[in-house]
């Protein structure tokens, strides 16, 4: 069996989907430190010709927290709003736009206020629509020992579903052993998404921007193919 391990992306790029796409089994972190710095609570768009972050607002609290023990701020009600006027304003001249922004308002009106669960929500969501068959399993309902860290959780996470393969996006090559997983019984991939182009309303074309970009500008049937053609395993 096939199975990757990634934290939950805000409207993550392509590749993401690719990987998800790419396996039987799709363990999604909750039970990881945030980190400010990710791609847990924001992405980029297109706006003007530009790249421009879009952010979930959080409550403020601990830097040490798990994903899933953060909450969007009491804010988002109005804040939800203001982004999703955001991706209308950049967005609303683009071929898909009345097909796919329905499914956007959906996601980024959904009732939890719990950073995981709207994550997980919105990840759920887009894979319907994408029609990827994957399952997903919160990674915290798989018995393990959770202090575990790093290559060392990985592991033990694979070989508690059991996987064959275990498949991780190209920027892991330096954190992980093919070696060491072989031992395991494991075959170590690493999945590299190709920087797929396609027109952006004329203007220079700007790679690896949220799936929101590449579902507003290509139908369904051109985004299946990018799924399962446009990228390499190394």
């Amino acid at each position: 069996m096939k199975i990757a391990i990634m934290q939950p992306y805000f409207f993550p790029y392509i590749g993401y989907f690719q990987l998800m796409n790419a396996v039987d089994e799709f363990v999604i972190y909750d039970n990881i430190q945030f980190s400010k710095k990710g791609w847990i609570n924001r992405n980029r768009i297109l706006v003007n010709g530009s790249d421009s972050y879009i952010t979930l607002p959080l409550k403020k609290d601990s830097d040490y927290l798990e994903v899933v023990q953060r909450y969007l701020s009491d804010d988002w009600q109005n804040e939800r709003r203001k982004l999703l006027n955001r991706i209308t304003e950049s967005y609303r001249k683009a071929p898909q736009f009345k097909t796919v922004y329905p499914i956007i308002e959906q996601i980024v009106l959904a009732e939890p206020t719990n950073l995981f669960q709207f994550i997980y929500n919105s990840l759920n969501t887009l894979k319907t629509y994408l029609d990827i068959n994957t399952r997903f399993v919160v990674s915290s309902t798989i018995t393990i020992d959770h202090q575990l860290k790093a290559e060392e959780k990985v592991l033990a996470l694979c070989l508690a579903q059991n996987a064959t393969t275990y498949i991780n996006p190209i920027g892991g090559v330096e954190l992980y052993d093919k070696q060491r997983f072989a031992q395991a019984g494991i075959n170590l991939q690493f999945l590299k998404a190709d920087a797929i182009q396609y027109p952006q309303l004329g203007q220079t074309f700007i790679p690896f921007l949220s799936i929101i970009d590449v579902l507003m500008f290509n139908d369904l049937a051109s985004v299946k193919h990018y799924l399962n053609t446009a990228f390499t395993l190394h």
